[in-house]
This record gives structure tokens, C-alpha cells and sequence, in this order.
């Protein structure tokens, strides 16, 4: 398999070969030679590699032999040796994922299996299929661990483009882009969901550009009232408004040649759309309350959550400005499209937060695996929140789910129960609460957040981790005027 590493000095990708990953090895441990041949039969078929063996004695020889990634043993009744087995491979081999076979109507058994460390189990007798979803389930949770140990192993992995994190096939995509708009100063447009990076990528591009050297300028265009943005943008005049003692220079002059960014650029008024279109166009604008003209050099870089194109259509942004931002358009990936990532992205976060407080920070495998399923509504900045508040509630240097903000424990332990799935004599309560969307969850956040600091609602944003503006429409979306009176 060919794989290929972005260098950072030459700006390019290289070719880097890779091993194909070898098989998982499966022990299958049954007196009953019918069950172990059938057993190693499926699983060799589905691309295990299979030892097998009706004696515990043999089983332990092996395992010291080669350490299973996975061992699949019979629980016979009436004898605790195969408890024993499982206690001590989860003690001398605690990678090894243990998937126990109990007798049909074993309840107890199948219970005292997973408390010695089995991660799953079978009830005999059992259908290939059955088989199958839990070898399958085994081999998912090794690829978690491995990663989880990975992480423990080297918490710094500085993988990607300057500052940006990541290695999944989305993220090589835009490393291609950025090592060719960064040599540029055309207009760019990068686009994606709350919490992507947007204004990281674009410093990324500013500092791998020919003008690095020069300002970096950002402008949050939602979180400014439309005549501090303009003054901001443009400059003034002594004695242009009140309060203006003296002449100030705009971001698009000062940057000299640098780069401006205008984050949350669909926020802008028509008005101000006119001017900046105008300004781009002339390469040069007009400060409030002046007669004259300055003339700029800056590269406009510009990011919004929002679909621009969906408001060109409804007349709320310029087409003409639309197209002169998008000269090249970048669309960042949300995090669940790019989970393999998660985990680059946590020993990045853990690195810092271990740096600063003087504590070295680990995350538990069931943290990690929790982090693979979670959708992350708020994508990379809910993820680094999440790790800033596990890691300041945490007790300890490990990090446990009880660490996590609560939406993430919820997630966590109802995927550890399903993967389980330990048996249950109790039919299941009808009282229990239903499950609730994601949407409603958002809302719960969004609304607990606010009561919790008593309406203010930039502390909220900040908590949360979203942008206030986004905040904002948010509960215009719920038709909330007050969150503090809704029920």
C-alpha cells in the first residue's frame, strides 16, 4: 500500500511505503472439537489467522507462545477454569479482547465472564452470523485500543500542515489545496460547520505564503455592530464620530500586504458588502469621514458557517461579492467524516494542556473509544473544550469518562451496555425515558448553559464553545426570546 507524507519545507506530498497490516490472531478454546473446527473455520474465512485447542494448559502454552488478539473459550459448567484463563490472560495480556461461549440459559455465568474481563460473549448454540457480529465487534474494539495506546505512547503527533491536525483522506485533500493557495494572494473562501478550524487554516495560509512576514488581521464580522466593523475595515478621520481624537488606519491598510480575515463573513449588511466589494475591486477605500482614498494591498481570506450561496439566492449577500470571494473555495470536513483523525487531535490538545500545567495527561480506552463514536456536533472545538474539561475535573493523570461533559458520558455508557450486552432476567421497565435527539440535546445544552451563568450569553457561547452569533440564531431558531423564562 502506498501512503504519502506532506513535507512542510518543500511543500509537497511524498510517496511512503507501509506494511500491509498483518491478521488478527483468534485462539479458539472448546473441548468439543465440532465447535472449535467450525469456530476456526468461520473465522479463517473472514480473514483471521486461527489457532486452536480443546486443553487450558495448551491455551496458556500458546498464548505465551504468541499473545492473542483475540481468544474466543468455553466456560464449561461446574468448573471455574476458564474464569481462571480469562483472569489471567487479562492479566498478562490485557490487549487480548476475550469473547466468552457459555451453555444456553447461563445467565450467571456469562455475568462472572465479563467481570473477570471478557468484553463479550455467546450463548451456545449459535449462528455464523452471531459469530461473525461478535468477532467483528472484537475487532473493532482492538482497533480502538490500539489507538488508544497509541496515544499514551506519543502524545505529540504533529501530523498535517503547520498547525493543522490530521491524516484521514479529507484532510490530505486540503493539504493539496492549501501547499498551492498559500503561494497565491487570490481571494479564499473556506466554508464548514462551527468548530472546523476555519480561521486555523487560514492563518495556515498566511503563514505558508509569500507574505508571512507580514500582518495577520481577523475580523469577526458577527460579533461587531455594522459601524465599528466599517471603522475597523476602512480606518477614520480625527473627528469623524465622536470619540475619534485621531486618524486611524483600517485593517485592509495596516495589513500591508499581509492577510485579512473576515470570519463569519455572511454576517455583513448589504451596505458593508458594498463598500468591501468596492474596496476589493478598486484596490483602495475610503476611510469613515474622509475625502480621499488609500490604496490597499491586502489578501482577503474569508470563512462562514453559512451557506452563502443559498443567500445569494434569497437576495441577503451580494452575487457579485460572492464571486469575488470565491476565487478559490476550501470546504472543511466535520469531524465525524474524519473520526480517524480523533485521536491525533487528542494527543495534540492532551500535549498542550500537559505542557502547561506541568501534569502529563492520558486518556482512558473507554474515553477514547467514547470519542470515536461521539458525532461532535462542534467538531474539533467541542472535542478540545471536552479534553480541557476532563482534564481539569480529572483526579488524576488518566482520564476517565466520568471526566467527560455530560452528554459524552451519557453517549459513552449506553454504547458500553449495547457492547456488552449482558443478559437481564428483568423485563424492560416501561417508565424508562426515551432516547432524545440530537437536536434536543443542542437545545438543553444551549438553554442550561445560559441559566447556569444567569443569561449571559457570550459566557454561554464561550462555555460551549460555539461563536455568539451562532448562539444567537440558534434561539431565534427555537423562537426563544428569553431562556431564562422558557420551561
Amino acid at each position: 500500500m502506498l501512503e504519502t507524507v506532506f513535507n512542510t519545507r518543500t511543500m509537497e506530498f511524498l510517496p511512503q511505503t507501509a506494511e500491509p497490516a498483518a491478521p488478527l490472531h483468534l485462539l479458539v478454546v472448546d473441548p468439543d472439537s465440532a465447535v472449535r473446527s467450525a469456530c476456526s473455520e468461520i473465522a479463517a474465512s473472514l480473514g483471521y489467522a486461527v489457532e486452536s485447542t480443546g486443553d487450558l494448559n495448551q491455551a496458556r502454552a500458546l498464548l505465551r507462545g504468541h499473545a492473542a488478539d483475540i481468544l474466543l473459550v468455553n466456560l464449561p459448567c461446574g468448573s471455574g477454569q476458564g474464569f481462571e484463563l480469562i483472569s489471567e490472560v487479562k492479566l498478562l495480556y490485557p490487549q487480548t479482547a476475550v469473547i466468552a461461549m457459555t451453555a444456553s440459559g447461563s445467565v450467571n455465568a456469562a455475568v462472572e465472564a465479563m467481570r473477570c474481563g471478557a468484553s463479550d460473549y455467546l450463548t451456545k448454540p449459535f449462528a455464523m452470523d452471531e459469530l461473525s457480529t461478535v468477532l467483528d465487534r472484537a475487532a473493532q474494539k482492538q482497533m480502538t485500543d490500539t489507538a488508544a495506546r497509541q496515544l499514551r505512547e506519543r502524545l505529540r503527533l504533529a501530523d498535517g500542515l503547520g498547525a493543522i491536525i490530521g491524516r484521514s483522506p479529507e484532510m490530505e485533500k486540503l493539504y493539496r489545496i492549501l501547499s498551492k493557495v498559500a503561494q497565491s494572494t487570490h481571494p479564499v473562501l473556506i466554508l464548514g460547520e462551527s468548530g472546523t478550524g476555519k480561521e486555523l487554516v487560514a492563518r495556515t495560509i498566511h503563514a505558508y505564503g509569500p507574505n508571512a512576514h507580514k500582518p495577520f488581521l481577523p475580523v469577526d464580522c458577527g460579533s461587531l455592530v455594522p459601524t465599528l466593523i466599517e471603522s475597523e475595515l476602512f480606518g477614520y478621520v480625527k473627528g469623524a464620530f465622536t470619540g475619534a481624537n485621531r486618524s486611524k488606519d483600517g485593517l485592509l491598510v495596516a495589513a500591508e500586504g499581509g492577510t485579512v480575515f473576515l470570519d463569519e463573513i455572511g454576517e455583513l449588511s448589504l451596505d458593508l458588502q458594498a463598500r468591501l466589494l468596492r474596496a476589493l475591486q478598486e484596490r483602495e477605500v475610503r476611510p469613515v469621514g474622509a475625502t480621499h482614498r488609500v490604496p490597499i494591498k491586502a489578501r482577503i481570506v474569508a470563512a462562514t458557517n453559512r451557506d452563502l450561496a443559498a443567500m445569494v439566492a434569497t437576495g441577503s449577500f451580494r452575487k457579485d461579492l460572492f464571486y469575488r470571494l470565491n476565487v478559490v473555495n476550501l470546504r472543511l470536513p466535520p469531524l465525524r467524516d474524519r473520526r480517524e483523525d480523533i485521536p491525533l487531535l487528542a494527543a495534540h490538545f492532551l500535549d498542550r494542556i500537559s505542557r502547561e500545567h506541568g501534569r502529563k495527561f492520558t486518556l482512558s480506552d473507554e474515553v477514547l473509544s467514547t470519542m470515536m463514536r461521539h458525532d461532535w456536533p462542534g467538531n474539533v472545538r467541542e472535542l478540545e473544550h471536552a479534553i480541557e474539561r476532563a482534564c481539569a475535573l480529572s483526579s488524576g493523570p488518566v482520564l476517565h469518562l466520568g471526566d467527560l461533559p455530560t452528554q459524552l458520558q451519557r453517549h459513552g455508557l449506553q454504547n458500553g451496555l449495547d457492547a456488552r450486552r449482558i443478559p437481564s432476567d428483568d423485563p424492560p421497565g416501561d417508565g424508562a425515558p426515551p432516547l432524545k435527539t440530537l437536536a434536543e440535546l443542542e437545545r438543553e445544552a444551549i438553554l442550561g448553559a445560559i441559566r447556569t451563568l444567569k443569561g449571559d450569553k457570550l459566557q454561554a457561547a464561550k462555555l460551549l464553545g460555539i461563536g455568539k452569533t451562532t448562539l444567537y440564531r440558534k434561539l431565534k431558531e427555537y423562537g426563544i426570546a428569553d431562556p431564562l423564562r422558557e420551561n
